[in-house]
């Protein structure tokens, strides 16, 4: 099964200077609670690990308790909600356009801007063209659509500038249209385009980096890999690994998934052995496409591929091509992987979260299957949440169901929306937002 590879007035002057004092320390007190909320501006959290410092989380809910409010929205949309003080950022089909939308945390619309048009419905509304999360920094939020469309706004909505991502790097040739959501980082966009026309011999992918304030290139480097047929295609997102050491970003697709340096985009490492080429024991898969994108956290990267395919737990300090070099490895495990959801690493474990609706929980240095268990029917496109020490599993029908990590399995509460849900959950100051097709969920205690 697993193979281990071992690596917070004058009389009342003296009441008067107690009231103000409290009144100081009352004031001092909201304000370090407001500075404490987080935010979440980016798809997988703060730190991009899918792992909130929230308190005082709900663990159940009905559709009119621990609701704060319920947002109508316009259309369909896969997206996770954004979340920056008081303004939330989510986008969304309206008809045959794509938009994004601003709505305040107390659920009222602020404004909203056409991305583009030509929405198209993926699998029978598995997903659409709103499937990229938009990202910010709190100045400005940026955002594309699987056109290729990119938008920077201002807070307030104003256009910061325009790209069409196809007429400067290449008409997009990919069945489901580019769904993978931008990496931002210190100033600079990262984006993975792994697409292409089938044929091994024209390798089209590519990975490349602008600059967040006008979009001025900084590098573009190809992406090769030999992949062939629907492998081609990649729906997975870039993601950036740090740790004290070693900063690097990681692209997902194509057979392989490659470090990239942040300087000028050169290869560090790469993993193959995903969906062998020239194995004669292992047929090659034509339609092994990743979906799931890769979890970092310091010290571990944990990557996926599809169709029940292998799992691999590996070091950081990889060069060269790792494929077969155990000493970066810590496990890999021939099977169970997430098709469509990201990992989650914490506590020295590993969550991952089959689409049938399977629970693994595996040791994160050894491999070891702590347990695989079963928890609601039907599929599960959503990346879990770990906040307030518990793990939240969305589900395509709208169940979202609560576990408390460990080594042992143990399901809390299962809710359920009775609508489409395939979005992750984002959280920020006390509130779980869910963006099912239908509508945006704010999700608090005590409402």
């Amino acid at each position: 099964m697993t193979r281990s590879y071992r690596y917070s007035l004058k009389s009342f002057a003296p009441i008067l200077a107690l009231l103000c004092g409290a009144t100081t320390l009352l004031s001092l007190w909201t304000t370090s609670s407001a500075l404490q909320a987080e935010n979440w501006p980016r798809w997988r959290g703060p730190d991009r690990s899918g792992i909130s410092s929230e308190q005082s989380l709900p663990t159940e809910w009905t559709k009119t308790e621990n609701v704060a409010w319920r947002l109508p929205l316009p259309g369909h949309g896969g997206a996770t909600p954004i979340i920056w003080e008081d303004k939330i950022f989510v986008t969304s089909a309206e008809g045959d356009d794509l938009v994004l939308m601003c709505i305040s945390t107390d659920g009222e619309e602020l404004w909203k801007r056409k991305l583009g048009e030509g929405n198209v419905d993926v699998r029978d509304g598995l997903g659409n063209s709103a499937s990229p999360s938009p990202i910010t920094d709190g100045k400005r939020v940026w955002c594309t659509i699987t056109q290729g469309q990119f938008h920077c706004f201002d807070m307030e909505g104003n256009t910061v500038w325009e790209l069409d991502l196809q007429k400067r790097y290449g008409k997009f040739d990919i069945a489901f249209g580019m769904t993978s959501t931008p990496v931002i980082h210190k100033g600079i966009i990262y984006m993975q385009f792994i697409h292409g026309d089938g044929d091994p011999t024209t390798q089209e992918a590519k990975v490349v980096a602008f600059r967040a304030e006008d979009a001025t290139p900084v590098w573009e480097q190809p992406r090769e890999t030999g992949a062939s047929q629907e492998n081609e295609h990649s729906y997975a997102s870039p993601i950036l690994y740090q740790d004290s050491e070693r900063e690097y970003l990681i692209t997902h697709g194509g057979d392989f998934t490659i470090a990239h340096d942040l300087q000028d985009g050169h290869e560090i490492w790469r993993l193959g052995g995903l969906n062998p080429h020239d194995d004669p024991e292992v047929r090659y898969h034509p339609t092994l496409r990743f979906v799931a994108t890769p979890a970092a956290v310091p010290g571990c990267i944990v990557v996926p591929t599809a169709k029940n395919g292998p799992v691999v737990c590996l070091k950081p300090d990889g060069e060269g091509d790792i494929t077969d070099k155990e000493e970066f490895y810590y496990w890999k495990r021939k099977d169970n992987t997430p098709d469509v959801a990201a990992p989650l690493i914490a506590d020295g474990l590993v969550y991952l979260v089959r689409e049938s609706g399977a629970l693994i929980c595996i040791d994160q240095e050894t491999g070891e299957e702590q347990y695989q268990k079963g928890f609601a029917r039907g599929n599960h496109f959503a990346s879990p949440v770990l906040a307030d020490g518990k793990l939240y599993i969305n589900s395509f029908t709208g169940k979202v169901t609560v576990f408390k990590p460990g080594r042992e399995y143990e399901q809390i509460a299962q809710n359920d929306f009775r609508e489409t849900l395939t979005a992750s959950p984002a959280v920020s100051n006390g509130t779980i937002y869910f963006r099912t097709f239908d509508a945006l969920w704010a999700i608090r205690n005590g409402e």
